[in-house]
């Protein structure tokens, strides 16, 4: 990693803050409500994020990454949400999930082919997990990849997918084994233009609108058997730890979503006049403004904490599970509270809350919603 001491660490923090905030006043704020509107994906912004070494945050500069950890890779992801969370998503998922997998799991050769263009931003991966009827539900999927001589056939629908459409590389898992079977899975790497590989629909969203979410089609697609990561039947085995790291992920883009709007809630409040003096000097709006500040701190802290025992190469299946769930359900309350601050000009798109409003829900059910947060944190903690 590129810190040797605490000082030289913050220093690291303190710089991508303030190259994020200028970029995103810049690349960003201006165009972001249009291109909700428009439900643009604005794949620029993201190569632009490239060339500032935020596509591999976490990828060695062996593989020309940044080389920098996860606290680093937190403040990314928040700085962006604070300003469009839809943005965040997607450098999110280009990150932990399709780059994560292939740095996790993949073999030297295949790291040294794709992690070059991933991390640097001149390639935008996806990860293909979901299927209309396998959410949560990953080991009776039905997509298939079938054996034969030295290539695979692959055949089936993703759906929910990030990157969908407009990715040059996909991570995708494919079932070669018995439905129900915890090790019927194989992970494949898919590169765009591949015979038989094709974007489907692309979804029509409550929020996150700046970031493309699509079906991905597989119909009889033929890879070579290089092109498999790990050994078959790993492929759902492989996806649980890249979730340890991709709802770390989620749980920045919550902590983003809130600060923003307890930012975009104290200024309003601090500005707006009622009856002689700011809404700000009323205890209602103080009190609620205080509460929000206090879980939106609480939400920071889980989340960096499991970022930082990722760093330290410890078991954080649990501790990402409960800095996902708290984060994400406090952004949504966070942005309801704010919304209610600024009244009726909250529910109007003049003002940023609106968005943070919409944007927020998808938190609480990527990566894994909330109720699947609980199921893994009780099996933590009751030893099941």
């Amino acid at each position: 990693m590129l810190f040797h001491t605490p000082a030289e660490r913050e220093e690291n923090l303190e710089m991508i803050r303030d190259t994020l905030r200028k970029f995103a006043a810049r690349e960003i704020d201006p165009y972001k409500m249009d291109w909700d509107e428009a439900q643009h994906f604005p794949v620029q912004v993201l190569k632009a994020l490239g060339e500032l070494g935020l596509m591999g945050v976490l990828v060695p500069q062996e593989y020309g990454g940044s080389g920098f950890g996860y606290r680093e890779y937190i403040t990314a992801i928040i700085e962006l949400a604070k300003v469009d969370p839809g943005i965040g998503l997607s450098m999110a998922a280009h990150n932990s999930l399709c780059t994560g997998h292939i740095l996790l799991h993949a073999s030297h050769a295949q790291k040294k082919k794709y992690l070059p263009l991933l991390a640097t931003g001149k390639w935008l991966g996806a990860w293909a997990l979901t299927e209309p009827n396998t959410g949560s539900d990953a080991a009776n999927m039905m997509t298939t990849a079938q054996k034969k001589g030295n290539s695979w056939v692959i055949n089936g629908t993703k759906n929910f997918i990030t990157h969908g459409k407009s990715c040059d590389v996909a991570v995708v898992m494919a079932r070669t084994g018995e439905m129900g079977n915890p090790r019927n899975a194989t992970a494949f790497l898919i590169e765009q233009g591949t015979p038989g590989m094709a974007a489907g629909k692309k979804e029509n969203k409550l929020g996150m609108r700046t970031s493309e979410t699509t079906e991905m089609i597989f119909q009889d697609c033929n890879i070579p058997d290089e092109n498999r990561i790990g050994e078959v039947g790993d492929g759902f085995v492989q996806a649980l730890k890249v979730l340890d790291g991709g709802r770390i992920s989620i749980a920045a883009l919550a902590c983003g979503i809130a600060t923003g709007a307890l930012d975009a809630a104290i200024s309003y409040a601090e500005q707006r006049q009622q009856f002689g003096k700011t809404i700000a000097q009323f205890q209602g709006i103080s009190f609620k403004l205080a509460e929000m500040a206090v879980k939106t701190e609480a939400a920071h802290l889980l989340t960096y904490r499991a970022g930082d025992l990722k760093d330290q190469k410890q078991p954080v299946t649990k501790e990402s599970a409960m800095a996902k769930l708290y984060a994400s359900e406090t952004c949504v309350w966070v942005a309801n509270e704010a919304v209610q601050v600024f009244g009726g000009y909250g529910y109007t798109k003049d003002f940023p809350v609106e968005k943070f409003y919409r944007d927020a829900k998808l938190c609480t059910i990527g990566e894994g919603t909330s109720e699947i947060q609980k199921i893994v944190i009780a099996r933590r903690i009751l030893g099941a």
